[in-house]
């Protein structure tokens, strides 16, 4: 066998390592009641956010804080938010494995 077809054998066997998560954000604690460390939504009617796209939670966050989206608790506490944070919170959530799962909450 050669050498590249060597390499690319042991590059197929090597276990897949998953990428690392980003550092916790400093406002977490903010979002964890609701939405869990994980992005899991704690009480019904509360979305999961764990997993979803980065650039979708920026703009929901970002459109809270302006007030373009209306949801009492949400605006709140996305006012609390610079926007350094809401690029945190949301590299953070997004880079969770999302929601599995399938039974009432």
């Amino acid at each position: 066998m050669t050498t590249p077809a060597l390499l690319l054998l042991a590059s197929l066997a090597a276990p897949a390592t998953a990428p690392a998560l980003p550092p916790k954000p400093a406002k977490l604690g903010l979002c964890v009641a609701c939405h869990g460390e994980d992005g899991t939504g704690r009480a019904p009617g509360t979305p999961h956010i764990g997993g979803q796209d980065r650039l979708y939670l920026e703009r929901s966050l970002a459109d809270y804080r302006s007030g373009k989206r209306q949801q009492v608790p949400m605006t709140s506490l996305a006012n609390a938010l610079q926007p350094r944070d809401i690029e945190a919170l949301a590299a953070w959530y997004a880079a969770q494995p999302g929601f599995v799962g399938g039974g009432q909450r």
